[in-house]
C-alpha cells in the first residue's frame, strides 16, 4: 500500500488537476518547487498535496479548512489508508510552508498556456488585448495585517477591517488573469498598474478606465511596445476642431509633458519621457436600447483609422466591462474572495494568488466545454462551472481511469448546457429590500465593548 501523501496525490491530480494535465503538468510545479529549494519530510502534506488542497479549498461553497481536511480524510477512506486527524493544526503549518511565489508563478504560466489553445483569428483585430482594472479585498483584523494594510482612515481604530487594492490584468480573448499587483489602500491604482505594464508584449493592446487616460500612462504603454485604449482621463479638456481630423469625433492631436511631475513617480522617471506624443482622440457613441446615446471620448495609441476604425474602437471599449468588472465579480462575489481570513500578510497573498489560480482553472474547463460548442465562453455560467465541477470532484477522485474520463467528459457536457439567461437592457434599482437587523454599528473597538457588559 503506498504511503499517504502518494495517495492524495493521486487523487488531487486526477480530479482538481485533471482538466489542467495538457496546461500545468505536475512536472511543472516540481520545477518551480525546486526553484524555490523546497525540501520536506515525509508527510501527508507534501507541497503538491498542499497546493492542490488550497485550490479545492477556494473552489468549494465551505472555505473553511476543516473541511479541506475532511474531504481528504474521506478520499484516504476510500483508499483503504488510515485518515489524518481532523484537527487542522497539520494543514495549516502546510500553507505557510508553501512558498509564497509557487501560485503566483503558476497563474501567468497557466493563462499563457490557455491563450495558446485558443485559435488566433478570434482575437481583436489580430492582436493579443489585455484589460486592466482595480477593486479592494478585506481581511481578518489581526495587528500583522493592520501593519501591511491599514484600514480605511474614516474608521475608528479596532472599528474596521485591514484593507488591500488588487489590480488584475485579464485576457479579453479568455478571460484568465494574467498579472496581478497587491498594495495597501494608500498605494495609488497607477502605481500598481504601471508595474503591470512590464507583462505587456509588442503588439499588445490594453484597455482600461478613465483613471490611466493620461499622459504618463500612455507613453508608458508605447514604451513597452504595445498599444493603449483608455477612456479619457476627465481633467484634460478636448477640442475636436484642433489637430489631424481623421473623421466626425475622431482625430490626432498632440499632448505635451505636464509641467509638474506626478506625485507617485520618481524625477528621474519623468525626466525619461518625451516632450510631446502624438495621440488619437476618439468620440465613441454608445447606444442602448430603452436609453438615450451616451458619448465618451477614448484616447489611443492607435493611429491609423482606416485599420482601428471608430466601430471598431467601440466595439472593443465596450468589451471592458465584462472584461474587467464581471470578471472581478466572479473573484470577489462567486469565489468569496472580497473577505480573507488569513491572519497575516504572507497569507493574505498566499490567499489572494490562490483564488486568482482557482479563478483561471474554471476558466479552463468552460474553454474546454466550448470548444466542441456553438456557444462562446463568456455565454457559459461561471457559478455553475464552480458548482458542476464541485459536485463531480468526489467521483473523478476516487474512481478508476476508465471512469475518470467518463466522469470529465460528463462535466465538459453539463458545463457546456449552462447558459446564462439573456435579459437585453436589464436595468435594477441599488436597494434592498430585506431588512438589516436592528444592531447598532460597532463604534468602539471589541475590547471595550466586551469589558461594558462585564461592568
Amino acid at each position: 500500500m503506498p504511503n499517504r501523501a502518494s495517495i492524495l496525490k493521486q487523487q488531487f491530480l486526477q480530479s482538481i488537476a485533471l482538466p489542467w494535465e495538457g496546461l500545468l503538468p505536475e512536472s511543472k510545479v516540481q520545477e518551480l518547487l525546486a526553484n524555490e529549494n523546497v525540501t520536506y519530510y515525509s508527510s501527508v502534506y507534501t507541497p503538491i498535496v498542499t497546493l492542490w488542497a488550497m485550490i479545492s479549498q477556494v473552489l468549494s461553497p465551505d472555505k473553511s479548512l476543516s473541511q479541506a481536511v475532511k474531504r481528504m480524510g474521506i478520499w484516504l477512506s476510500s483508499a483503504g489508508a488510515v485518515p489524518p486527524s481532523s484537527d487542522t493544526g497539520a494543514y495549516s503549518k502546510a500553507r505557510q510552508r508553501l512558498p509564497s511565489r509557487l501560485a503566483q508563478q503558476l497563474v501567468p504560466f497557466v493563462a499563457e498556456e490557455l491563450e495558446k489553445q485558443v485559435p488566433t483569428e478570434q482575437q481583436w483585430r489580430g492582436r493579443r488585448v489585455r484589460v486592466c482594472d482595480g477593486t479592494t479585498v478585506l481581511m481578518s483584523d489581526t495587528a500583522a495585517n493592520q501593519a501591511e494594510y491599514p484600514q480605511h482612515t474614516n474608521q475608528k481604530p479596532g472599528c474596521g477591517f485591514p484593507i488591500a487594492k488588487i489590480v488584475v490584468l485579464f485576457s479579453l480573448l479568455t478571460g484568465a488573469v494574467v498579472s496581478a499587483g497587491i498594495a495597501s489602500l494608500a498605494t495609488s491604482e497607477l502605481v500598481i498598474g504601471r508595474l503591470l505594464y512590464a507583462n505587456l508584449l509588442p503588439d499588445d493592446v490594453i484597455l482600461a478606465d478613465r483613471a490611466y487616460g493620461n499622459y504618463v500612462d500612455l507613453v508608458l504603454v508605447k514604451q513597452q511596445g504595445a498599444d493603449a485604449v483608455f477612456h479619457k482621463n476627465h481633467l484634460r479638456k478636448t477640442d475636436f476642431r484642433r489637430g489631424k481630423k481623421l473623421g466626425i469625433g475622431d482625430h490626432q492631436v498632440v499632448w505635451n509633458k505636464p509641467q509638474q511631475c506626478p506625485k507617485h513617480m520618481s524625477n528621474e522617471e519623468f525626466e525619461g519621457l518625451p516632450d510631446n506624443f502624438i495621440v488619437r482622440e476618439v468620440c465613441l457613441r454608445i447606444k442602448q436600447r430603452g436609453f438615450r446615446d451616451k458619448r465618451i471620448i477614448i484616447v489611443t495609441t492607435l493611429l491609423d483609422a482606416k485599420q482601428y476604425s471608430v466601430q471598431q474602437l467601440t466595439l472593443l471599449y465596450g468589451l471592458r466591462w465584462s472584461a474587467a468588472e464581471v470578471n472581478l465579480r466572479y473573484l470577489k462575489t462567486t469565489l468569496k474572495m472580497e473577505m480573507l481570513t488569513a491572519k497575516t500578510p504572507v497569507m493574505v497573498r498566499k490567499e489572494i494568488w490562490t483564488h486568482l489560480l482557482a479563478y483561471t482553472l474554471l476558466r479552463t474547463i468552460i474553454w474546454q466545454a466550448v470548444s466542441s460548442s456553438e456557444h462562446t465562453a463568456f455565454q457559459i455560467s461561471f457559478q455553475s462551472t464552480r458548482q458542476q465541477f464541485n459536485l463531480l470532484l468526489t467521483l473523478l477522485a476516487t474512481t478508476g481511469k476508465r471512469q475518470q474520463r467518463q466522469w470529465h467528459q460528463l462535466l465538459l457536457e453539463q458545463v457546456a448546457t449552462n447558459l446564462l439567461t439573456i435579459r437585453p437592457e436589464r436595468s435594477e434599482p441599488r436597494v434592498l429590500k430585506r431588512r438589516p437587523k436592528p444592531y447598532p454599528r460597532m463604534q468602539e473597538p471589541r475590547s471595550v465593548l466586551k469589558a461594558k457588559l462585564r461592568a
